[in-house]
């Protein structure tokens, strides 16, 4: 299991498009991905779960990933928090 910290960078913080580009970024792995803000925890599987952690520009995020390929996971990851989500 891998867990990582992220920081939302775009100003609208995570709306419909970068959900939806977070999902489809979770189905290429067969790992499993949940996402936590405080103390809520969610599965990745969908657009309104994401949406329900609210979270806005400079909240903190965790990544949890769990699976066979989670160190690729988490590279790909890595890039979309970074520098994806600032292109949002």
């Amino acid at each position: 299991m891998i867990s990582k910290d992220y920081i939302i960078l775009d100003p609208h913080g995570m709306h419909a498009r970068p959900a939806t580009a977070l999902i489809k970024l979770a189905r290429q792995y067969k790992s499993s991905f949940s996402l936590k803000k405080e103390e809520k925890l969610i599965q990745m599987r969908s657009m309104l779960n994401i949406l329900s952690i609210a979270a806005k520009y400079g909240d903190t995020i965790s990544v949890i990933i769990e699976g066979e390929d989670e160190s690729k996971a988490v590279a790909a990851f890595d890039y979309f928090f970074n520098e994806e989500m600032k292109k949002f």
